[in-house]
């Protein structure tokens, strides 16, 4: 996508991976309001019917950008100082795309993995949970596959047939998907959605009840003062953590906070104690979470690689040339591998060391994923200051299009690690919400990574159209300059990289917040600590 929007649209390399940054954030941070409404309004099978159907609505879209020569400006020659204009029109044909593709990735990435999971489930079957384990992993790999298929086959066709036929392949395959999928409606389980109850909203009613209750003297202290729904639920107080929010949970007047069946008569001025506890967890995830926004961003502007790469000597072989956009193909191979290697061989010899189940805990594996990503900038910044020091010898300095003598397997090692970045940091991150979130919030622990890289993406967009601005100041040429050759990419790569190493440093002062996390175990286990209180219903009045 970057070199249709440099090639048709004649946008820069720093406009184009910005407007892509924020086309992954969009399409990301929708997977959470997919995912909400699926779960309580529409279901999971109107979720996938809909965002399948505008997946499809905007690959056809751009599909015909291509095919029509008036939704696209003409291509800039290289002896063409001035090039035409793009128009209001053009940018908005392409955005709509954009746009309908963001809602469909909205809808099908958070649903469609449990809508296929909801055929399979049958909890009077003795083998449920090994099919379920099973369908996941052939759901994982099936994913895998599909990418691989995306950065080889389907680029070699844009490369080698142009973008009519390499943008009509992905649309017609699309269309069959659809197809498919509404062919099969009538054999499909359809779990309806829960209307009863809504966790999210839950999370803003105990927040706006702590709010409303701050300057209640009532004590944290006699169990039957807090409220539970339902009312067979485990009679525990609050934990101490944030204990200001706690004041929410408090009935201060039965009359008047209750209703005769015991629910509360206001939501949002008496929340449960589970509400008041999720909105804690919640809480205690925003720090370590907040550590993972960097090692997306270094993944998301990878797209300025792509720019290197074109310029280098892409043969494995000597009649067989690797595309340049096909070299993400190492950063999936290696975390495939990593994956393998680390699940076989390394778990097994681990745990005997570390007396953890999984070899190492999360809070490490994160740490390492940091690391390997740092590593994976630097050496992409090097690379760089090797591979325009030679073009510049070479005289292609005013010419980024020119072929320099040198191997673009230069990058296989920071695609690699970046490979393992991704396999260490993104399971490990997810294992730790798990074990940090109470059972009820495991939809919000599996979207907190999505949500994390719609947020880096953001950041990312914004630091490169920074850099671009400001390295440009007074005439300059930027930074991020389409002829790489002329601006300092490898600059911009070791601003990442330094941005990455104080991330790391912080990283290290967030894990002091979680030591008890760091053997695998949940810090909600508050309830050994705390006193307990016996098991008393509420009054029906």
């Amino acid at each position: 996508m970057i070199i249709y929007l440099m090639t048709y649209y004649n946008m820069s390399a720093a406009t184009g991976t910005s407007i892509l940054g924020l086309w992954g954030a969009l399409s990301n941070g929708l997977a959470l309001f997919g995912a909400i409404t699926a779960d309580f309004y529409l279901g999971r099978y109107r979720a996938v019917a809909y965002g399948s159907i505008s997946t499809l609505i905007g690959m056809i879209i751009l599909w015909l950008t291509a095919m029509i020569p008036q939704l696209k400006s003409s291509p800039c020659s290289q002896n063409q100082h001035v090039c035409n204009g793009v128009t209001a029109l053009q940018l908005a044909v392409l955005f709509s795309s954009f746009g309908f593709m963001s809602i469909g990735a909205g809808f099908v990435r958070p649903c469609s993995i449990i809508f296929g999971a909801d055929q399979l489930e049958n909890k009077k079957n003795p083998n449920n949970q090994r099919i379920l384990e099973s369908y996941f992993n052939w759901y994982n790999a099936s994913s895998g596959i599909s990418t691989i298929l995306a950065v080889t086959v389907i680029v070699y066709i844009q490369d080698n047939y142009g973008w009519k036929v390499g943008f009509g392949v992905p649309a017609i395959l699309m269309f069959l998907s659809v197809l498919m999928f509404q062919i099969g409606s009538p054999l499909y389980i359809k779990v309806k959605p829960k209307t009863t109850e809504n966790l999210v909203i839950g999370l803003f009613q105990a927040a706006v009840a702590a709010f409303r209750k701050r300057n209640t003297r009532r004590p944290l202290s006699d169990c039957d003062e807090f409220y539970r729904w339902p009312l067979e639920s485990d009679v525990l107080p609050p934990s101490k953590d944030f204990r200001c929010l706690s004041r929410a949970c408090i009935i201060e007047d039965p009359q008047r906070d209750l209703n005769p069946d015991g629910s509360a008569s206001n939501q949002w001025n008496l929340c449960s104690v589970e509400q008041v506890e999720s909105l804690k967890a919640l809480i205690k995830a925003l720090p370590m979470w907040s550590t993972c926004f960097m090692i997306f961003v270094d993944m998301n502007v990878f797209s300025f690689s792509l720019l290197q790469t074109k310029t280098m000597d892409r043969h494995i072989f000597p009649h067989f040339e690797v595309p340049a956009a096909s070299f993400s193909v190492f950063m999936i191979v290696a975390l495939t591998i990593w994956i393998a290697f680390y699940d076989r061989i390394l778990v097994p010899l681990l745990s005997k060391y570390t007396g953890q189940p999984r070899g190492l805990s999360p809070i490490t594996r994160m740490g390492i994923g940091l690391i390997s990503s740092g590593m994976s900038i630097a050496l992409s910044a090097i690379t760089e200051s090797i591979r325009r020091q030679r073009a510049i010898e070479e005289g292609h300095e005013d010419d980024p299009n020119a072929l320099v003598n040198m191997s673009a397997m230069w990058f296989v090692p920071q695609y690699a690690l970046l490979g393992v970045a991704e396999a260490t940091h993104a399971v490990g991150q997810v294992e730790f919400f798990y074990a940090l979130f109470p059972e009820s919030m495991s939809s919000i622990a599996s979207s907190m990574y999505t949500v994390g890289t719609a947020v880096s993406s953001l950041i990312g967009s914004i630091l490169v159209s920074g850099v671009d601005w400001l390295s440009s100041t007074g005439g300059k040429t930027s930074w991020l300059s389409s002829n790489i050759n002329r601006g300092h990419i490898d600059y911009f790569f070791w601003l990442l990289s330094f941005l990455s190493f104080i991330n790391f440093l912080y990283f290290l002062v967030v894990c002091r917040f979680y030591e008890s996390l760091n053997d695998g175990s949940s810090r909600l286990s508050h309830v050994a600590e705390d006193k307990e209180c016996d098991y008393r219903l509420l009054h029906e009045s």
